[in-house]
């Protein structure tokens, strides 16, 4: 990313870039970054658009051949097209030795490193993974823009804002700008300004499922099943979210029996030091067998649901009533 803003504040452009990963907010800024570096705005002569696979290597490499009209580069951007997963026969050999006049740009969702163009690309040109940010540096990014806003926070709000929000730079984006309209004219974001305008993740919303069926609150945890199919919630999502639950409680329980720490924990579970606080009670009341049955039993649930064995609604609702039904 470094190296995409070098290029940018001193005009030398890399041949070809790659820019990839799970982070879309991130990818999407530096793709316009470029894009609007290389003055590609209403340039219908130089400037070229390709998504998914509506382009074949013959064609690509034909137009980027092209000479660009009265302008230093031929741009062309390509989006999710999926060479950088499936075998390429021309691309790699070309871009081994681009043309002068020639910046192409990649944007893609998934990346196999062992392609031989991603290979390729990596040698020839520059690339860029956008991978899902710690929460430490989201929280300085966060705090970045408040600044600027003239707004404080304190790290308990900070910590329920990005609970509501994960860790998704593009819903922290669009939550933190309801925030900042709703609290105008307010110096200090307060908790309850949170509360009342961020909208709850599905994640969230499973994990409150998940302690009400600890906490053997049968109903409660079967009335927010319910909500979530009422918001059109796919079952076999909620399934698969309440599996990752369960495991992540078990994670956080062995770990903490291993006599790691809270940060530890989290770095080696993969999520926000501050979330193990809410996994911690919860593998409290589980021992480490249940809950390895858990993730066992809703696999083999997955399993039955997709050979027709059972119904997808039906599957959720079994799983919930098992584990909250009172010993």
């Amino acid at each position: 990313m470094k190296q995409i803003s070098e290029d940018i504040k001193s005009g030398q452009f890399h041949r070809v870039y790659l820019l990839y990963g799970e982070e879309r907010y991130l990818k999407e800024q530096y793709k316009h970054k470029l894009l609007s570096a290389l003055g590609t705005e209403g340039d219908t002569m130089n400037f070229s658009r390709f998504e998914g696979k509506s382009i074949s290597e013959a064609e690509l490499i034909d137009l980027a051949e092209t000479l660009p009209f009265f302008a230093d580069h031929r741009v062309i951007l390509l989006e999710d097209t999926g060479f950088f997963k499936n075998k390429s026969e021309k691309l790699p050999a070309y871009l081994e030795n681009p043309p002068e006049h020639l910046v192409m740009i990649f944007a893609e969702q998934e990346v196999d490193k062992r392609n031989k163009l991603y290979k390729t690309v990596g040698k020839s040109g520059y690339t860029a993974e956008f991978s899902t940010q710690k929460t430490e540096v989201l929280m300085r990014w966060i705090l970045g823009i408040l600044k600027k806003e003239n707004k404080k926070i304190t790290q308990p709000v900070m910590e329920l804002f990005l609970e509501k929000t994960g860790t998704d730079m593009g819903q922290i984006s669009q939550e933190l700008e309801k925030l900042l309209s709703y609290t105008m004219g307010q110096e200090v974001i307060r908790e309850e300004d949170v509360r009342i305008i961020c909208t709850n993740r599905v994640e969230n919303q499973i994990f409150a499922m998940v302690r009400a069926v600890s906490e053997k609150k049968q109903k409660k945890a079967l009335q927010l099943y319910y909500d979530l199919l009422s918001l059109k919630e796919p079952p076999m999502r909620i399934l698969y979210l309440l599996a990752r639950e369960m495991n992540l409680i078990l994670q956080v329980k062995e770990l903490k029996r291993a006599g790691f720490d809270q940060k530890t924990i989290a770095s080696k579970a993969g999520i926000a030091p501050f979330a193990v606080r809410n996994y911690l009670p919860l593998a409290e009341r589980y021992t480490s067998e249940v809950l390895k049955g858990a993730v066992e039993d809703f696999t083999e649930t997955e399993t039955a649901v997709k050979t027709g064995k059972l119904s997808d609604v039906l599957s959720v609702e079994m799983m919930i009533v098992k584990y909250s039904e009172n010993a």
